[in-house]
């Protein structure tokens, strides 16, 4: 067994310092931290002594790779001091040792030296002895040290200074490996270029089944003197999103130093945080930055959602500053999603020279030839039809295919240890030895059997994804995939269901657990449906779990996840019962997109009611149906959706269903009110949308737009602040912020807008790549009367509209971008603004319809049309007066008082820039009022001369 020996440095000093309860708490922190470790890589605390943890691996479980496991616990347990503030030392030793006494571990020459080892170790270093070293072999980095003179012990003990340590690589039945120096070249280069220019690489190696992509990369990595993490996307189970980066995030163990990406992290992480997929992958970023030098491997890349894949390009395409190699494997299916995806090389079949090789004496000649023939170049076939050929029979069958070989290596399997691979193959890839014990429950001898797999070089020792588990990895995913096609599917069936009852007790850690027990009660489902054994009851949890999987995927804007695990949740549960709310959370999620897709849903789901019998339901479909359609229905039916969202609201409060009442809420909040440009409306309606969604376990990170409310709506200036705050996290997402900065300009405090701004325009252009805050700067300048700084950021906000395709966006902000130049005199420059807002502007927008005529009417007047000019400027104060949009309806009348004037109606535009006034400090904007004011008295003061 191996043993660790682990104490914190100055322990004493500590005590004389520190707060005895805050001390206590310290000790508490570290060696729930040190326990954690070390049973997360299979190992187990012994006991404490002291301040001193010792740890063993090897007891009561044996595991080929002890000592390897070891070194890894030492390793993260030493860069966890930083962390809690402390240091410490640690020591690691291996040997034969005496068990089973009344102290358990009585006697032992490998306790002694461990001890020793760490005494002898500086602040912050591992130490090993040579029986450590030579077990965990190169997955280990050591510098040698002078024998060291421990206490009992006659002659110096070798020792080494532990560096780093890896997982155990991937054995190949001893294969030698042959070819691919282009192919290792290219991934040589992609990480000297990541060191040299300090940037990120993204490399993806493409490949057939068992053609040697984890064998190519595993000897390219030999070479790369830096940190490897490694994430698997799971071939089972679309919508498992972030297995990958989560696995990758518990390696580092860290999180990034910004409270905002922590906070996206811990959400990632299951913590109460809300997050959005765009925040996951900045911090994600963030993360591997902070790390580096460090290569990203990600495997079976092709199984990835989306998302995933979406958070890849990110990082590589976003990432600065910091040498980082994303190396991906996949098989060819990843371009059939991604056609553009960047691609460094296929990997082809190993040429006749190359294969030869590889095979080379193991084998009679005249097998070697059927093997090289069948074989056709690919490794993974000539490795198994080696380990089947044992001691060289010349006489065994060459199977035709791969399926048919890997068959053949199972068929020589003991009965029981079939069963056991059998187990093992229903969790997946890498599964857990609880997990098999449930799967086969009368095996009464499972370590014995799981050694013998392992022996036989079909499964390996893997760092477990449960703690206290012992987690082992299929030696390739084809062999988990034979075993697996041989069970029968009744047998299949009553797996699956006992996995995911396991999987329900036991694996609150796992951050996608709706997922997995979802898929695996799906699967039960189906193969019973399959053999006319239909379970409704199975069905019907296996869809519950996939809703709330879809929920969750949808409140964090991946839409297209959710939508499928919407769909497979709906496939299983519609021929049984009608459940309106999970059809609407399909219908929303598909209308990001297509939003005539989303109408159907929901009006499908309304039928459905009404043939049911359920009023309530009903309603509430199509409120949704009517929702969706006013987003492409040339006529809009407001006043329809409003009438039956307000028929809607009594019965669910009397069903108390918050969830439907949330939905409701949101739709006459961002729809009806903000069509009908009523904001005061819009934001009670968003602040009920919020308290119903909260009692619904829905926390939405945009607020239900209440923010962009609050800015544009009546409600004082501090009195929106005040109602921001109260309900923004510690760790706001920047657009929420960024619509407080504005409301703070308005109050007069530009200073700190300005700063808040910048801050949070730079944190939005670093999460997503885009300059979306430009808006607010605009905004924030122009109401603070800096029209230059209004046009700069303005102009850069509609260039990006008009790169993304967003006309109809740029109805609006074109002539707001027009008026600034107005206030500059600029007004040739203003007129074309006015125009392109007059010809893409919806006739029901109101924003567009008032401004385009405000610049309008400001150019008509510089030009000496006043009698156009005032009667576009009256229609634009009309147009803003069916608002509750005080600051535009105030805008609007500084435009008419500007017209006025220079009409010589100086009484009139004295009257109109009092009425601006008061709408500018009904609002509270102390700034524009402040701008307003001086005018007047200019204005007064020519009247005083006249």
């Amino acid at each position: 067994m191996s043993v660790v020996f682990c104490d914190v440095v100055g322990s004493t000093e500590l005590g004389d310092s520190t707060d005895p309860e805050a001390l206590r708490a310290l000790l508490a922190r570290y060696f729930d931290r040190m326990r954690g470790i070390v049973e997360g890589h299979g190992g187990s605390v012994e006991k404490f002594i002291g301040d001193a943890v010792m740890a063993v691996f090897g007891v009561p479980s044996v595991h080929e790779d002890d000592a390897l496991r070891a070194c890894r616990a030492a390793v993260e347990m030493r860069d966890a001091f930083a962390g809690l503030g402390i240091e410490g030392r640690l020591g690691v030793s291996t040997g034969e040792v005496v068990t089973g006494t009344v102290e358990r571990l009585a006697t032992g020459d490998a306790l002694n030296v461990a001890a020793r080892l760490q005494q002898a170790a500086q602040p912050g270093e591992v130490l090993v002895e040579s029986t450590t070293r030579l077990m965990a072999g190169e997955a280990i980095d050591v510098e040698a040290l002078e024998p060291l003179a421990l206490k009992g012990k006659q002659e110096p003990v070798p020792a080494f200074r532990l560096i780093a340590a890896r997982e155990a690589g991937e054995r190949s039945h001893d294969l030698v490996f042959v070819g691919r120096e282009r192919e290792l070249a290219v991934l040589d280069d992609a990480w000297s270029r990541a060191m040299a220019e300090n940037r990120c690489e993204l490399v993806t190696v493409v490949g057939d089944a068992g053609l040697g992509k984890s064998r190519l990369v595993a000897e390219a990595l030999r070479r790369v003197h830096g940190r490897v993490v490694r994430g698997r996307c799971p071939p089972y189970g679309a919508g498992i999103t972030y297995w990958p980066v989560v696995e990758i995030v518990k390696q580092l163990d860290a999180l990034p130093s910004d409270p905002a990406a922590a906070s996206a992290i811990r959400s990632l992480l299951g913590g109460d945080e809300g997050t959005s997929a765009d925040e996951i992958a900045w911090a994600f970023r963030k993360l591997l930055e902070e790390h580096a030098p460090l290569v990203v491997l990600f495997d079976d890349v092709q199984w990835g959602e989306e998302t995933f894949l979406d958070l890849v390009e990110h990082v590589a395409l976003l990432s600065s500053g910091a040498p980082i190699l994303i190396l991906c494997m996949t098989r060819p299916e990843l371009l059939d999603i991604r056609p553009s995806w960047p691609v460094a090389f296929r990997l082809a079949p190993l040429s006749d020279n190359d294969t030869d090789a590889l095979i080379s004496t193991r084998v009679p000649t005249d097998l070697g030839q059927r093997i090289a023939a069948a074989a056709a170049g690919n490794p993974l076939f000539i490795g198994e039809m080696l380990a089947l050929a044992g001691d060289g029979d010349a006489d065994i069958d060459v199977p035709a295919t791969l399926k048919a070989l890997l068959a053949a290596r199972l068929d020589q399997l003991d009965a029981r240890e079939r069963r056991v691979l059998e187990g093992a193959a229903v969790e997946g890839e890498l599964f857990h030895r609880g997990a098999v014990q449930v799967l086969v429950p009368d095996e009464l001898q499972l370590s014995p059997r799981l050694a013998a797999l392992a022996r036989r070089e079909l499964i390996r020792s893997e760092r477990p994804q449960l703690t206290g588990e012992d987690g082992f990895r299929f030696r390739h995913l084809l062999v988990r995939d034979a075993a697996y096609s041989g069970l029968p599917k009744a047998i299949r069936a009553d797996l699956h269901e006992r996995y995911a009852s396991w999987i329900e007790r036991r694996g609150s850690e796992l951050v996608e657990r709706d997922e997995i027990v979802g898929y695996h009660l799906e699967q039960a489902a189906r193969y019973k449906e399959e053999l006319g054994q239909p379970d409704a009851s199975l069905a019907e949890r296996a869809g519950a779990h996939l809703a709330a999987a879809g929920r969750t995927a949808a409140w964090r804007g991946d839409d297209r996840t959710a939508a499928g695990l919407l769909q497979r949740a709906l496939s299983l549960t519609r021929p049984m019962h009608l459940d309106v709310m999970t059809e609407l959370d399909l219908a929303s999620v598909l209308a990001e997109r297509d939003p005539t897709q989303g109408a159907a849903v929901a009006e499908s789901a309304a039928q459905r009611a009404n043939a049911a019998g359920d009023a309530t339901g009903e309603l509430l479909a199509r409120v949704g149906a009517a929702a969706h359609r006013t987003e492409f229905a040339e006529d809009v039916a407001i006043d329809e959706l409003e009438r039956l969202a307000r028929a809607a609201l009594p019965l669910l409060e009397r069903a108390e269903n918050h969830a439907g009442l949330a939905y409701v809420w949101s739709f006459l909040g961002s729809t009806v009110a903000n069509f009908r440009g009523r904001n005061e409306q819009w934001a009670h309606a968003a602040e009920r949308a919020i308290h119903h969604g909260r009692l619904a376990g829905h926390v939405r990170r945009d607020l239900f737009h209440l923010p962009s409310a609050l800015m544009f709506g009546p409600r004082p200036a501090d009195e929106a602040i005040l109602t921001l705050d109260a309900l923004l996290p510690d760790n706001p997402h920047p657009d929420p912020v960024l619509c407080r900065a504005v409301l703070l300009a308005m109050l007069g405090r530009s200073a700190e807008a300005d700063e808040i701004a910048r801050d949070f325009a730079a944190r939005l252009r670093d999460l997503t790549g885009d300059d979306d805050a430009e808006f607010h700067l605009g905004l924030i300048a122009a109401t603070s009367g800096r029209h230059q700084d209004a046009v700069t950021h303005l102009h850069r906000f509609c260039d990006l509209l008009e790169a993304r395709g967003q006309r109809g966006y740029l109805s609006s902000f074109a002539p707001m971008l027009g008026r600034s130049l107005c206030e500059l005199d600029r007004h040739d420059e203003a007129e074309p603004l006015a125009q392109l807002g007059r010809e893409l502007g919806d006739v029901h927008d109101t924003a567009c319809q008032a401004l385009w005529r405000q610049v309008q009417a400001r150019v008509e007047a510089r030009r000496g049309r006043l009698a156009e000019a005032e009667r576009l400027a009256r229609e634009a104060v009309a147009i803003n007066e069916r608002t509750d949009d005080v600051n535009g309806q105030g805008d609007a009348l500084w435009d008419l008082a500007e017209i006025l004037s220079l009409g010589g109606h100086l009484d009139q535009a004295e009257t109109t820039l009092v009425q601006a006034l008061e709408r500018y400090e009904r609002k509270k904007n102390l700034a524009q009022a402040a701008q307003v004011q001086a005018r007047l008295a200019a204005f007064r003061g020519s009247s005083a001369i006249r």
